[in-house]
């Protein structure tokens, strides 16, 4: 009787968690269909998809400035794939490294993981206040780009260091055993398997560095980033277009996650033939 009750009920918190979890975007795409007259609030004066237009450029005599986001845009896109790059190949090396059990892992393991726990806005400022001591400009690809990578530097690192537990040591050794090179193993045999795990790692360097706004906020200079950006925008007051925006965003990064889910069945399907092949 019971077993038959819980089902019901998980189905009905699952079912709550998912509406509380999504209600804010569900109202974010509704009053981004708000008419020129419309704003953030309800009802919906009249639907349209003036704000997306508006957005684009393609409104004559609006009665609000168009979002500054074009810049702002390359820059965070630009910053989040050097981020992606640099700290997944530090996650990879540093999960390599893990493997074998040296003297000082655990300290080195905490303080790679440090980078994740530290409050952004506390970083972000030590950084600021130490640059200007030091002499340095501030930039988005200098200091922001340091920040960020050692923010998201530890992500990679826990991903790799999963998929890396569960790895085959085996497979290696029988590669190195024929007279391959560790460098061509590592290329050949290592990197096939873990690929799904690398996939992984970028894909969360890169979505935490494109919308990271506290360890931006003091390293950036003059040059905003996108979250930055829209942050200037809305703190004076809030129209449509932000959430039309916000909404082409979401999308974005939905068909970031598509592109992810497509190359990961492409893989496992590729591995599954080899294994029958091999069979």
């Amino acid at each position: 009787m019971e077993v038959r009750f819980l089902k019901p009920v998980l189905a009905v918190y699952a079912g709550l968690f998912l509406l509380f979890l999504y209600g804010p975007l569900i109202v974010l795409a509704i009053l981004s269909f708000q008419g020129p007259n419309g704003g953030p609030q309800f009802p919906v004066q009249e639907w349209s998809t003036y704000w997306y237009r508006h957005l684009f450029g393609l409104v004559d005599n609006a009665r609000v400035s168009q979002l500054p986001v074009g810049e702002s845009l390359v820059r965070s896109l630009v910053l989040a794939l050097m981020t992606t790059v640099v700290a997944t190949v530090l996650g990879v090396m540093s999960a390599e490294a893990f493997r074998t059990r040296f003297k000082g892992s655990g300290p080195v393991f905490y303080l790679i993981v440090l980078g994740m726990m530290v409050p952004g806005v506390l970083v972000g400022l030590g950084v600021a206040l130490l640059s200007n001591q030091l002499g340095i400009d501030r930039a988005w690809w200098g200091t922001s780009f340091v920040l960020h990578v050692v923010y998201t530097f530890p992500f990679a690192f826990l991903v790799m260091l999963a998929i890396f537990n569960r790895f085959d040591r085996s497979i290696e050794e029988a590669s190195m055993s024929l007279g391959v090179s560790p460098a061509q193993t590592f290329r050949r045999v290592t990197f096939p398997v873990i690929f799904p795990g690398v996939l992984s790692a970028m894909l969360f360097s890169f979505t935490l560095s494109y919308d990271e706004f506290a360890r931006t906020l003091f390293t950036s200079g003059a040059q905003l980033t996108l979250p930055l950006s829209i942050y200037g925008t809305f703190s004076v007051e809030i129209y449509p277009n932000v959430f039309a925006f916000g909404l082409l965003t979401t999308l974005f990064s939905f068909t970031l996650l598509a592109i992810y889910a497509l190359l990961m069945m492409r893989f496992v399907g590729r591995a599954k033939t080899r294994a029958t092949e091999e069979a």
